[in-house]
């Protein structure tokens, strides 16, 4: 029986019931919970979504074993907001990732300590992050801004192309806010921006050492990926996802996330210049993880098939591809691959003719200097890996200041390499970055 009137949007999906439900794991429950909340009978929610009432009943009574398409267009229908079913089918991280935007909090979650956290290593505004946090766990209003969210999105991509993390962390917050607005309408095209607004906050996230915020943003980013209907923003979704697991020692299920992925874009035919440049992209990603994860043969065998898939591919880019792979990029990947393998020597044999007009932005040239400096210091030649950090330096500061690995072998220079020439100049670049 459905019960008296509607309830408010927000005291619904903020209730105790609603946190037990996710805790539980249970959409079915959720579902029902939504259904109760506009007084719907189960028929009525049936006609709304093209089944019939028992259908609704078993999909109630299921939770995680029901049809997921259907979960999906019921949770829709409903009105669930999208984070609450992610976090029903255990894509959010607990405990730290809080469901509903205004729960109480902790003590252990008060703001100034999370920021405090947030900020420990990293070159910026302890705001910045604590911002952006903040906005991941309870939403802002949309800033009201009138100008076109794909202009947006474009602008806080060259920020994280340049280099800029303390504008584009600035920036997320508003950008997070009215591509969640926008989206309410359920159009694929808004799905899809909003998906890839919370991909560029797991990017950034990632690159920071701020993992537990990045998997909040990649699982959001799946999820808006998949409703958006795109086989191309879901392999982007995916591989930020694949990224982060990888970064959380979960590489097993990163592996999977990323096979996947690989396996949609396969299924578009790979008839146009986008599709066969997210094939190459996703083969990179497949081998660097799987050599991550020790993984020789699997890596070796997607490398060598993203340098052939890449073949194909212009040695620019053009402006706005999702994913801008060229042969050079593909070649960066095999330097990474190597180092990741423990193979010093052929990681450098990899980038042996890499140069950095061969990359548009100041974020990939850098990243060449320091995946190159990896093997250098991997292959215990401290001045190689000096100036290879100060060439990324000069480049993109954010690189080596922003990135804690790297951070971690300026320290090993300083104090173990302290003669070595460049290495006071690198220590001095990067400042209180470096521990």
């Amino acid at each position: 029986m459905a019960s008296g009137g509607p309830v408010r949007a927000d005291q619904l999906w903020n209730s105790g019931a609603v946190r037990t439900l996710v805790a539980a794991q249970d959409p079915g429950g959720l579902i029902r919970l939504g259904r109760l909340g506009h007084g719907w009978h189960q028929a009525e929610l049936g006609s709304r979504i093209g089944c019939s009432a028992s259908t609704v009943s078993r999909l109630e009574q299921q939770g995680r074993r029901a049809d997921l398409n259907l979960v999906r267009h019921a949770a829709r229908e409903v009105g669930m907001p999208m984070y609450v079913l992610a976090a029903s089918r255990g894509l959010v991280v607990p405990p730290a990732t809080r469901v509903a935007p205004d729960w109480p909090r902790c003590p252990e979650e008060d703001p100034m300590r999370r920021r405090s956290l947030l900020a420990a290593g990293l070159a910026g505004p302890a705001a910045l992050l604590g911002g952006l946090e903040d906005a991941l766990a309870s939403m802002p209003d949309p800033t009201g801004s009138s100008a076109p969210l794909d202009g947006r999105l474009a602008v806080a991509r060259a920020h994280f192309d340049a280099g800029r993390h303390d504008k584009l962390l600035a920036s997320l917050p508003g950008l997070l806010a009215d591509a969640h607005h926008v989206a309410r309408t359920r159009e694929p095209l808004p799905l899809a921006r909003l998906s890839a607004a919370y991909s560029l906050a797991s990017q950034v996230l990632t690159k920071i050492g701020r993992y537990e915020q990045s998997r909040l943003s990649a699982d959001r980013a799946t999820v808006y990926a998949d409703w958006s209907g795109s086989p191309l923003v879901a392999a982007a979704a995916a591989r930020e996802l694949s990224i982060v697991l990888r970064h959380q020692d979960q590489p097993v299920s990163a592996q999977r996330h990323i096979l996947d992925a690989v396996s949609k874009v396969e299924e578009t035919g790979l008839r146009t210049d986008a599709q066969a440049a997210a094939y190459a992209q996703m083969l990179c990603t497949t081998s660097y993880t799987a050599a991550r994860a020790g993984d020789r043969d699997q890596a070796t065998a997607m490398i060598h098939a993203a340098t052939l898939a890449a073949r194909a591919l212009p040695q620019e880019a053009p402006t706005g591809r999702l994913f801008p792979i060229t042969p050079a990029a593909v070649d960066l990947y095999a330097v990474g691959v190597h180092w990741a393998l423990g193979d010093a020597g052929a990681a450098l044999e990899a980038g042996r003719r890499l140069r950095t007009e061969q990359f548009p932005t100041a974020e990939r040239k850098g990243r060449m200097h320091t995946d190159l400096a990896r093997a250098w210091w991997q292959w215990v030649k401290p001045e190689q890996t000096a100036a290879e950090l100060l060439a990324a330096v000069r480049v993109s500061p954010a690189e080596v200041r922003d990135r804690p690995a790297i951070r971690n072998i300026v320290t090993g220079l300083r104090t173990r390499h302290a003669q070595v020439p460049g290495v006071r100049a690198l220590v001095a670049a990067v400042g209180k970055g470096t521990p």
